[in-house]
């Protein structure tokens, strides 16, 4: 009897070391409920997503980004997230990452500047939860993305409670 409870005490603690990780909590003072947001701010420098509903802030998560965020996207294949004002314009449930919310990127003006330079603006830009091989156990560390915004699985689900087409979404660097 001893030894079984010594056990399960010992799993226990293991597993609060080592078991998988649900988000924190957007904090206390961003805890207002909403059934909808209206508007979602990156912030790249900060590695930060603010989701708001009339101006008030309703959820913060930190963020990864594409593998080379400094500056805006210009082309594909340049790693960087891109900056400016953009809307959700499709929901994929099947993605190959744990949810994903398109964003209208690329703009009519990244376009134009792309044929410029005659390179291709790049595209599918989202944000989205982990890899779907990594399940619910890992999340990944640093900006690791191709472009796009990334938060934790549990994270995601909450966003994508709160996301309509239409929300609003702010890149800033």
């Amino acid at each position: 009897m001893v030894i079984a409870a010594v056990a399960l005490g010992l799993g226990w603690g293991l597993w609060q070391l080592y078991g998988p990780r649900l988000a924190s909590p957007a904090s206390p003072d961003l805890a207002i409920q909403v059934d909808r947001v209206d508007h979602i701010l990156i912030e790249k420098s900060a590695r930060r997503l603010t989701a708001s509903r009339a101006g008030q802030k309703v959820l913060q998560y930190d963020i990864a980004l594409g593998f080379d965020p400094i500056g805006d996207k210009s082309r594909e294949g340049d790693g960087k997230t891109p900056e400016g004002l953009f809307t959700v314009d499709r929901r994929n449930p099947n993605s190959s990452y744990h949810l994903s919310l398109g964003i209208t990127y690329p703009q009519p003006e990244d376009i134009r500047r792309a044929a410029e330079a005659g390179i291709d603006p790049g595209g599918d830009i989202f944000i989205h939860g982990q890899p779907n091989a990594l399940g619910n156990l890992l999340q990944l560390p640093g900006d690791w993305t191709a472009g796009c915004i990334a938060i934790s699985n549990a994270e995601m689900e909450q966003l994508w409670r709160l996301v309509d087409l239409g929300t609003k979404v702010e890149i800033r660097p």
